[in-house]
């Protein structure tokens, strides 16, 4: 199973990009981030994407979520659903057979902390609930938190800054500790320069000084099957590279 997240922020502009990555990757699941477009502003071409059951979730210019299924992983249209903690266009689930799979984009909390702060603890008791219930679960996408000092470039490490604050990292510990595991960590354990966003001022992309804000994060037993999670710094024009992770 090949699943490929990114945040585009906007689908607007990266449709053409988007369309290549399906065609490279070929992934069994897509999940999007910031798509930034209503429903019937979502390119024509994205909403009738050959092969894939697609689900749009997005307000005019702002936040949004797209999570779209390989027909041939789910043969019958997987249920979509919003989780009640949901607010923005943030987060959307779809359950195939027994795995559920989540696409996530957490507040950046420059403007309203307490909400990203409320958000995250949302997907702390989203993985608790199924991790009670015994249900396996991936969930991808943008977190807006540097895990550790490790992924953030050296330049870029701040003590204060909101993303690197350790009540935030905390917090994203919690979410791991319901059976989760950083999948891309676990399988690049001392990759110092493994970054998905780059801030969009003085060449900080080709220089690869960023931070690693966006994540797969796979219950344990689908996590150890893992054989890949890279960060494609080389792919499009948004400000994050899309993230590809293989299942064996």
């Amino acid at each position: 199973m090949k699943i490929a997240s990114w945040n585009v922020n906007g689908i607007r502009a990266r449709e053409a990009q988007f369309l290549a990555l399906i065609g490279s990757e070929q992934p069994d699941i897509i999940l999007l981030q910031e798509i930034k477009a209503a429903v019937d502003q979502v390119p024509a071409a994205l909403c009738e994407l050959p092969g894939y059951w697609c689900y749009w979730h997005g307000a005019k210019g702002y936040s949004g979520v797209g999570l779209h299924v390989n027909k041939d992983l789910s043969p019958e249209r997987p249920a979509f659903s919003h989780p009640a903690f949901d607010h923005e266009n943030r987060i959307v689930a779809a359950r195939i057979g027994e795995l559920t799979v989540a696409s996530v984009y957490v507040p950046n909390g420059g403007k309203d902390f307490a909400a990203k702060m409320k958000f995250l603890e949302g997907v702390e008791s989203y993985a608790a609930s199924l991790a009670a219930a015994g249900q396996p679960l991936v969930i991808c996408g943008d977190f807006n938190v540097a895990r550790a000092d490790i992924d953030v470039h050296p330049k870029e490490r701040k003590a204060t800054a909101i993303g690197q604050l350790p009540e935030e990292r905390a917090l994203f510990e919690r979410i791991l500790g319901h059976g989760l595991r950083d999948v891309a960590r676990d399988l690049h354990p001392d990759d110092e320069n493994l970054f998905t966003w780059w801030a969009p001022w003085r060449n900080l992309r080709q220089r690869n000084i960023g931070w690693r804000i966006d994540y797969v994060l796979a219950s344990q037993a689908l996590a150890a099957r893992a054989t890949r999670c890279d960060s494609l710094r080389e792919v499009g024009t948004s400000d994050h590279g899309p993230l590809v992770a293989v299942f064996g």
